[in-house]
């Protein structure tokens, strides 16, 4: 026995040597031209040799998490992504703040498709700081809807307090924790599309830029997209904004056609109807984020990183 081991390991421990034994000397038994390679795949196979010799596991690190209180007992996830580099040297960065960033939700596509971008120069690298939605109708439209939407959906239309939210909590926290550089842009998509579409015309200011991929503009029969008009004659100054929509109909497209042709040049209308609800953002956002943080660089036509209503484009 062992010493010092419990009985039931020092045991185990024997019947692996035993085990060990028997295997090599049935590998040493081999002949031909062979031999030699049969008895190092022996070896490696052998209970507890190859995990002896494989390195230990190092986890990948692909941002940080911080909790930020949104209501009294409501905690939410914000979620850090630091582009390459960040720790080695003090540059400043724009921010990509992320609507429904929660770690189930578009955080790890959107930092991914951020990387990508800036790796072939298409987009500036960026800072992406997602924001974890939870029920996202109460959350993401600022409208209770038609009869028939809210009393299918009694919670809609308190987007102004998860706006108050960003404004005053994460906002301030993202310039006070990181290197910013005074630039940022905001994205989403479907509701958090519509929360984009509606900051950028009730609150222009927080936002530099705007992405909003296939927005529900068709909630409470498009009435965000009939007040554009008298809401963008106030003249108050806003960033441009990036507007898709996809093939779900005419009370979307028409809903994004009548904010395009309210916003005039400050909307980059993309219609792309060859794309469904569940494609566009993945397809897109790539386009979007050379749209919010777009490079000097020129761009080989051949790769199709093209942005058409983008001046850098």
């Amino acid at each position: 026995m062992t010493a010092g081991l419990p009985v039931s390991l020092a045991k185990a421990d024997l019947a692996v040597s035993r085990n060990l034994a028997t295997s090599w000397r049935a590998c040493l038994r081999a002949r031909g031209v062979g031999a030699m390679l049969l008895a190092v795949s022996c070896l490696a196979a052998m209970p507890g040799v190859a995990s002896a010799a494989a390195p230990a596991a190092v986890p990948i690190t692909i941002g940080e998490t911080r909790l930020v209180t949104f209501a009294d007992g409501d905690v939410r996830q914000v979620n850090v992504y630091l582009p390459d580099g960040y720790a080695k040297d003090d540059k400043r960065y724009p921010v990509l703040y992320l609507i429904d960033g929660g770690l189930s939700q578009d955080f790890l596509h959107v930092a991914g498709t951020t990387a990508l971008g800036a790796v072939w120069g298409r987009s500036e690298p960026a800072i992406v700081v997602g924001i974890e939605s939870r029920d996202r109708r109460a959350e993401l439209i600022g409208s209770p809807g038609n009869a028939a939407q809210h009393e299918q959906y009694p919670t809609a239309g308190r987007s102004a307090a998860f706006r108050a939210f960003l404004r005053d909590k994460v906002k301030p926290m993202v310039e006070a924790s990181y290197r910013t550089n005074g630039q940022d842009g905001v994205i989403g998509e479907s509701l958090a599309g519509l929360f984009i579409v509606e900051t950028w015309l009730r609150e222009p200011g927080l936002f530099g830029r705007y992405a909003a991929i296939d927005a529900s503009l068709w909630w409470d029969d498009g009435a965000l997209s009939k007040a554009a008009p008298g809401v963008l004659a106030g003249g108050a100054s806003r960033g441009p904004l990036y507007l898709t929509y996809s093939n779900e109909g005419p009370e979307t497209a028409d809903a994004a056609d009548r904010v395009a042709r309210a916003g005039s040049a400050l909307v980059c209308l993309v219609p792309r109807p060859d794309l469904t609800h569940a494609t566009a953002y993945h397809v897109l956002s790539p386009q979007a984020l050379q749209f919010l943080f777009p490079t000097a660089n020129k761009q080989d036509p051949e790769w199709g990183f093209e942005v058409p209503c983008s001046r850098k484009s």
